[in-house]
């Protein structure tokens, strides 16, 4: 099975998770990159005006500024993002939306400051006609064994 593990990580964390669980998976490694890059002051949360809360309460969606090679090749996609708001950034929204999805199983897994996961698959189902296998909430340092875990469970 074919597998790409893509990511959006806006301080750092999801990146170093997302190269570990590529590892694992043995797949490739695709950064979802938002065409106009986020600055500390577009992620600090607590301010009403930051892109970020702009973004999500808008409902906005977010050009990325890459596309995946050969996507119709992958049979597993590994989704991997921060928690904002419960749920995944808006620009992964646009990145399930700019793909087809149909045949493919889809897993996703996030990092979080104290937001869970369970919302995010409800979410972003809708957006593709593929099947979400999988969520998992990892520590920003979960090890391998423990991605390893998770990653069985899927197939």
């Amino acid at each position: 099975m074919k597998t790409l593990t893509a990511y959006f990580s806006a301080s750092g964390y999801t990146a170093s998770l997302a190269k570990r669980v590529a590892t694992a998976a043995e797949s490739d490694l695709f950064e979802i990159k938002p065409v106009e890059p986020y600055t500390d002051a577009d992620l600090r949360w607590t301010n009403p005006l930051a892109r970020c809360n702009k973004e999500k309460i808008g409902k906005k969606s977010v050009p990325i500024a890459n596309r995946v090679e050969d996507f119709d090749s992958y049979d597993m996609i590994l989704i991997g993002f921060p928690i904002w708001y419960y749920a995944a950034p808006n620009i992964i929204e646009t990145f399930v939306k700019s793909y087809d999805f149909s045949g493919k199983k889809v897993a996703l897994f996030a990092t979080s400051g104290g937001s869970d996961i369970t919302k995010a698959p409800g979410k972003l189902q809708p957006l593709m006609k593929g099947e979400i296998v999988g969520a998992k909430l990892f520590r920003a340092d979960a090890n391998s064994p423990e991605i390893r875990t998770w990653l069985s469970s899927l197939k």
